[in-house]
């Protein structure tokens, strides 16, 4: 397992202020009260090996009555570690969900504000696959890092109770080399490290490949689920085209990738595996095998010598962290690389909202309630320039159209609400909000109420207001479908839903409008009367549209041309 400072430094940086956050005191205390139920674990495991001990001696001496004096020991023990043991698992679960959920909510609010969500996808870098990220690999990389945390704590203190005892019991052995004598003191402690070095080091050696190909799992496997979230997302449209034998095929084919990571992962791990079982049986026979000699000799009890084999297993098995643990340690770092992913290019995003930079477009808001473009530039991401030397005012209750190339009539409308900001020169935003109509309006998973209100909440809007509207657009149908819940992006037609953000629009009254394509499923007449419902409702507000419907044109007072 190898690890750069810099993987650790990140990981520390990202996940540290957990334990310094506003309800440090409890973390803390769970924390605390985690290490001390595992240094029970611990007395609890030295208390079974003693008693071990203790057991084997009275049948070796056919005790009686040590063996029922060890039958009422291994009760109160059964019941102590039952206690502790359950009691460590509630507190450690709960240490894990709380330690997630901080980090969930740090990294939703970096990532869903101020459209950091949209323009992150065009800052190079991996961070795709957002959802699969924040859902998946935040829980991976909180609760393993608490349990091999645990486990390499527990470890440890096992190293330093269980040496002390296998130093103890392995006495003194004398090696005879021919001229002379060698007095081994705590031969069966140097055994274990010998053993437990050399295992660790063949399963650092097999275990290299697969970091990656856990890492390349992950990522096919997120790959394949945003393929299908987006085949149901648009169901309707592959239904339309035929588009089904495609899609088909494009499953089959990000399945495949799935198929070569597991492939990949399965060879890698059969490695680790090869080496882990085998590695567990004989750690079960060889140090009974190393002492049975000394207990044939006479020179320790039955009981001496299962102790011994328990101690030794426990050593060996502590200084085999490493190996023991390889596969979950990959599993980890993966996730943590795949979330540190997402974080830094965010982070780059940020750096590059806040640097100066002349190839910015300057966003400003003014006293005056005027829309005024100044030398504007929109460049695209490959620096090649969409429209240069926009300069233009607009005024409240203008109607104007954006002609021309319409691809770049919508990096216009995204950097007039902050969403493009790759360009030059300036635009000067009036105080009121900026309403921005896209083709196809966002309408959550709920009841259609919500769907309709988003992003207010449904309790700003009457009942009557809704209805009204709902009318005005020629949906009245949908009146009493107001409380009902379902995925409306889906069963409602791509009318319907364009019908329904102009709903939005009359309810929210902006006077500041963008309309990007937004009726253009509607055929030309309810097009027009779309937009002088629009107008007629909101009589001082100024609109901007791209529309590819020639009689839109007669509805604008001017245009601006974009080549």
């Amino acid at each position: 397992m190898q690890f750069s400072n810099g993987f650790f430094i990140q990981f520390i940086r990202l996940a540290g202020p957990f334990w310094h956050s506003e309800n440090k005191s409890t973390i803390r205390s769970l924390a605390l009260a985690l290490l001390m139920l595992t240094v029970m674990q611990i007395g609890i495991a030295v208390v079974i090996t003693v008693w071990s001990a203790d057991l084997f001696n009275a049948l070796e001496q056919r005790s009686m009555s040590g063996l029922f004096t060890q039958i009422g020991l291994i009760v109160l023990i059964f019941g102590a570690n039952i206690a502790v043991t359950t009691a460590h698992f509630k507190v450690k679960r709960r240490l894990q969900l709380d330690w997630r959920s901080w980090l969930t909510q740090h990294l939703i609010s970096k990532w869903m504000t101020e459209g950091r969500h949209y323009l992150v996808t065009h800052i190079e870098g991996a961070h795709d696959n957002p959802d699969g990220r924040i859902a998946e690999d935040i829980r991976i990389a909180t609760e393993a890092a608490l349990d091999l945390g645990h486990s390499l704590i527990y470890c440890s203190l096992v190293l330093i109770s269980f040496t002390k005892i296998l130093w103890t019991l392995s006495g003194t052995v004398t090696l005879n080399l021919l001229f002379f004598d060698i007095p081994i003191h705590g031969h069966l402690v140097w055994l274990a490290i010998i053993y437990a070095a050399c295992a660790s080091t063949l399963g650092w050696w097999l275990g290299k490949p697969y970091t990656l190909a856990t890492d390349a799992r992950q990522t096919v496997e997120a790959n394949f689920r945003f393929g299908l979230v987006s085949a149901r997302e648009n169901s309707l449209a592959i239904a339309l085209v035929h588009g089904e034998t495609n899609e088909r095929h494009r499953f089959v084919g990000l399945f495949r990738d799935i198929v070569h990571a597991w492939q990949r992962q399965t060879l890698a791990w059969s490695h680790l595996f090869m080496l882990t079982s085998g590695y567990s049986v004989l750690s079960m026979a060889f140090p009974i095998l190393v002492s049975a000699p000394r207990y044939i000799l006479g020179s320790i009890t039955l009981g001496a010598l299962m102790q011994s084999a328990q101690a030794f297993q426990q050593t060996a098995g502590a200084l085999s962290w490493p190996v023991d643990n390889m596969a979950r340690v990959a599993e980890w770092r993966a996730s943590v690389e795949r979330i540190l992913g997402l974080v830094n290019g965010l982070d780059r995003l940020e750096q590059e909202i806040v640097r100066h930079d002349p190839h910015r477009i300057h966003l400003k808001k003014t006293e005056q309630n005027v829309l005024r473009f100044s030398d504007l530039c929109i460049i695209r991401l490959d620096g090649i320039v969409c429209v240069s030397s926009i300069n233009a005012e607009i005024m409240p209750g203008e109607h104007v159209l954006i002609a021309g190339n319409a691809f770049t009539g919508s990096k216009l409308f995204k950097a007039i609400v902050g969403l493009w900001p790759w360009g030059e020169g300036s635009i000067e935003l009036p105080n009121d909000p900026v309403f921005f109509m896209p083709p196809r309006p966002y309408l959550p998973t709920g009841t259609l109420r919500a769907a309709i209100c988003y992003p207010s909440t449904r309790a700003e809007y009457t009942e009557s207001a809704i209805e009204e509207a709902l009318e005005l657009v020629e949906l009245e149908d949908m009146k009493g479908q107001l409380d009902n819940e379902d995925n409306w992006a889906s069963a409602l037609s791509r009318e319907q839903q364009q019908r329904l953000g102009v709903v939005r629009l009359l309810l929210q009254r902006p006077q500041w409008i963008l309309l990007q394509e937004s009726m253009d499923s509607l055929d030309s007449s309810h097009e027009m009367k779309m937009l002088r419902l629009i107008a007629q409702k909101l009589p001082n507000a100024a609109i901007l549209t791209i529309t590819n419907e020639p009689m839109a044109e007669a509805f604008h007072q001017r245009r601006i041309v974009l080549m």
